[in-house]
């Protein structure tokens, strides 16, 4: 294990729900994800940390959905991009094959954050250690409501993430009562379809 995913660990916690990575899918990714993270996938898997707070996920499992987010946010056409983790309520980050993690999407809110980078291909998996490294599982939390949603609802499996219903973006209340256990992939496609997601006044693009 390099330093970069100890710190990572350190912080966030040992994994759950591992899943090993097969051979066919470091070869898809070859030459469209850095090594590093390829190195990742094959020593530690797609896991869950922070009982369920971040996820390292399968991109291709996640192809509609990002694919349904980009275009909401009227990005498709900036880089071709990966979903390589998320967080418990929904927070996802993205992994740009010619801008490396320039992109954090928070459809709960309706909201994204791009970040214009000129990466060049010996940066990239410098790129990535960052990313573990500087992992912070509060920015994950919203409200507070992690602990509180787990202690109703139960931890959450790998294909699951608590979401509002309705969904703040349609009007509901951040409301512990209105927190239910959901479908991740189902739930962030629906997000996607409610409304246009919009830049944060501070994001780059």
């Amino acid at each position: 294990m390099d330093e970069a995913f100890s710190v990572f660990i350190e912080d966030v916690g040992e994994p759950t729900h591992r899943q090993e990575v097969p051979a066919s899918t470091i070869e898809r990714y070859k030459g469209k994800l850095p090594d590093k993270l390829l190195q990742y996938w094959m020593e530690h898997g797609w896991c869950g940390y922070g009982d369920g707070m971040f996820w390292i996920v399968n991109p291709q499992e996640y192809e509609g959905v990002v694919a349904s987010m980009l275009d909401s946010a009227n990005l498709e056409t900036y880089d071709r991009f990966h979903l390589i983790a998320r967080g418990a309520f929904g927070d996802l980050y993205l992994f740009g094959e010619k801008t490396g993690f320039s992109l954090k999407i928070a459809p709960h809110i309706g909201r994204y954050i791009g970040r214009k980078s000129e990466v060049t291909a010996s940066d990239m998996d410098r790129l990535v250690q960052n990313f573990f490294a500087c992992r912070d599982l509060d920015s994950n939390d919203f409200d507070g409501m992690f602990e509180p949603a787990k202690k109703n609802l139960g931890t959450l499996g790998p294909d699951e993430m608590y979401g509002f219903v309705p969904a703040l973006v349609f009007g509901g209340s951040i409301r512990l009562d209105n927190i239910q256990r959901l479908k991740a992939i189902e739930h962030l496609v629906l997000l996607s379809q409610l409304c246009t997601i919009e830049p944060y006044s501070f994001s780059d693009f």
